[in-house]
């Protein structure tokens, strides 16, 4: 465990505990302190892409600007929060994210809690991504399915399956479901599931006791076979015979 000290010009300075393998941020939010972020979840590797999570950290004589997502707990180490540095940092970032995804509802939403309501950058209209990564990484590391990748690089890179070909998903929907601008849409159109966005369709698995479908199949399949389950453990097609197929 560390001690470090949190200064906000809110609270004041607190002396806070964490564990030395956490992140800045992970020890701030279960502190208590509120620090915006977008890239990040709990579940995930720490990536550093939306830049929102700034802090300044003194160390010693040396003070410096950072991530908090990715900055590690160390022991005697000031951490200060909402300075006019970093209160003018995150500013020109959520800017600069919302000329990249100006039609993000979401994103809106956060910029104008901090003050962001105009954007001096020409706006990118047709984009709907900020290329946060959660995405591609709840695919890999959570799914272990890696069905989409970043590809491309500068003002042209973009998140994408494979050669354009999304073979590989399985239509489980983490991906819409950790993105926070809300780019990546699921419809279930003539009993396929369809992740839009990738343009992956699969048939979805029915319930014969309730007269309706409920997963993909190819889904099914997957976990099946990743949790070593039985070919036939499906076989009833009824979620809630599990536990009795398990017996």
């Amino acid at each position: 465990m560390a001690k470090f000290t949190v200064n906000s010009p809110k609270f004041g300075g607190h002396v806070i505990e964490a564990d030395e393998n956490s992140s800045l941020l992970q020890a701030l939010q279960e502190a208590g302190y509120q620090v915006p972020h977008l890239c990040y979840h709990e579940a995930l590797s720490q990536y550093g892409a939306c830049r929102l999570c700034l802090v300044e950290v003194k160390k010693g004589r040396k003070q410096k600007l950072t991530t908090a997502c990715n900055y590690p707990v160390k022991d005697g180490i000031e951490v200060h929060l909402d300075t006019e540095k970093v209160v003018r940092n995150r500013k020109m970032v959520l800017e600069l994210l919302l000329s990249l995804c100006p039609n993000s509802a979401d994103l809106q939403a956060l910029a104008a809690k901090h003050g962001v309501t105009e954007v001096r950058f020409d706006k990118d209209e047709d984009n709907d991504c900020i290329l946060c990564g959660l995405c591609e990484r709840v695919c890999r590391e959570i799914v272990g399915v890696s069905a989409i990748t970043f590809c491309e690089r500068g003002d042209r890179k973009a998140v994408e399956p494979p050669f354009g070909v999304a073979d590989e998903c399985i239509a489980c929907g983490a991906c819409a479901y950790v993105c926070p601008v809300d780019c990546i849409k699921i419809e279930v159109r003539d009993g396929k599931k369809v992740i839009v966005r990738w343009g992956r369709e699969l048939e979805l698995q029915n319930d014969d006791l309730a007269g309706a479908p409920y997963a993909p199949k190819f889904m099914l399949e997957h976990f099946r076979k990743l949790t070593n389950l039985p070919a036939d453990f499906y076989e009833d097609k009824a979620p809630w015979t599990f536990e009795r197929k398990r017996k």
